[in-house]
């Protein structure tokens, strides 16, 4: 099996980028044409109230989740047959709906994304009063301010739900990663980058360690840069990252290296399988090949 298994789906990124780029069309509708910069901050402001936007925000937040919660199920599907654990991952993956971890991680990231979706209009608006007020000190007339801000409206949403789509699908595969796997009572994970020239310094430093769920790393402590807090992979914002679930130390290369008490080190198998108190023959799933 194929280490990229686990990798996001870019598709689903793609469907939730396009779901969100519809919501301009109700944004920029609501805003219409007027010479007054207070009627495009007024207009924002309203919108984001509206039942109708509320109902599209809820949606569209529910399609990427579902998404996001039915492809990564297929993934674990295809894990469970070539995994000795099968029958068992098969199996509580089946019944995982009923699971309260898993049920409230679906639950969680449907909120928070349609929040952050509903919070839309009043982020542009932040941004067109910082717009407007430097415009205006520029010595631009509120009609020329107007229609300078109507024709930056589309170019500060599309910037917003860029960002919003890919950091909001890999956040939400994360979760569910999370949530499945100590279901299972799969501790760790591989964290994988997506390993091409775009891939922060911080985050090339945490390519192939080992990583327990309950003690996520701070990848830029750990490069000497500026931190952002601890996070786990694909956990941050514009992140490519992902977790790959570890079920079977037979299948991972020793010696390997391990995150643990704030650091990265390299560990053999008995290393490993003592420090962690890991039983012989159990525990993780790990293909170095790709």
């Amino acid at each position: 099996m194929k280490y990229d298994l686990w990798e996001p789906k870019r598709r689903i990124e793609n469907s939730y980028k396009r779901e969100l780029l519809l919501l301009t069309r109700q944004i920029f509708e609501a805003v219409g044409q007027t010479d007054n910069p207070s009627i495009i901050l007024q207009r924002l402001k309203l919108l984001a109230q509206t039942p109708q936007y509320q109902k599209f925000a809820e949606a569209a937040a529910l399609k990427m989740v579902t998404q996001v919660f039915t492809d990564a199920g297929r993934t674990w599907r295809q894990a469970a047959l070539v995994n000795s654990k099968g029958r068992e991952m098969y199996q509580a993956i089946m019944a995982e709906l009923k699971n309260p971890g898993i049920s409230y991680a679906i639950r969680q990231k449907f909120a928070e994304n349609a929040q952050l979706i509903k919070s839309l209009p009043l982020g542009l608006a932040d941004d067109a009063t910082q717009q407007i007020a430097d415009l205006t000190l520029q010595g631009l007339r509120p009609k020329a301010v107007a229609e300078a801000m109507l024709q930056k409206l589309p170019v500060l949403s599309e910037s917003r739900i860029q960002l919003i789509a890919r950091t909001e699908v890999s956040k939400t595969n994360t979760a569910l990663t999370q949530a499945r796997s100590q279901s299972l009572g799969l501790d760790w994970y591989i964290w994988r980058t997506s390993r091409d020239a775009r891939v922060r310094r911080s985050h090339d430093t945490m390519d192939m360690v080992l990583v327990n769920w309950s003690e996520p790393p701070s990848p830029e402590s750990l490069a000497g840069e500026k931190p952002y807090g601890n996070y786990h992979a694909g956990d941050t914002f514009n992140c490519r990252c992902y977790a790959q679930p570890v079920v079977n130390l037979d299948r991972v290369t020793w010696p390997a290296k391990v995150y643990t008490d704030g650091q990265i080190v390299t560990m053999t198998r008995a290393q490993f399988e003592t420090g962690n108190k890991v039983a012989p023959h159990t525990g993780a799933w790990i293909e170095t090949t790709s």
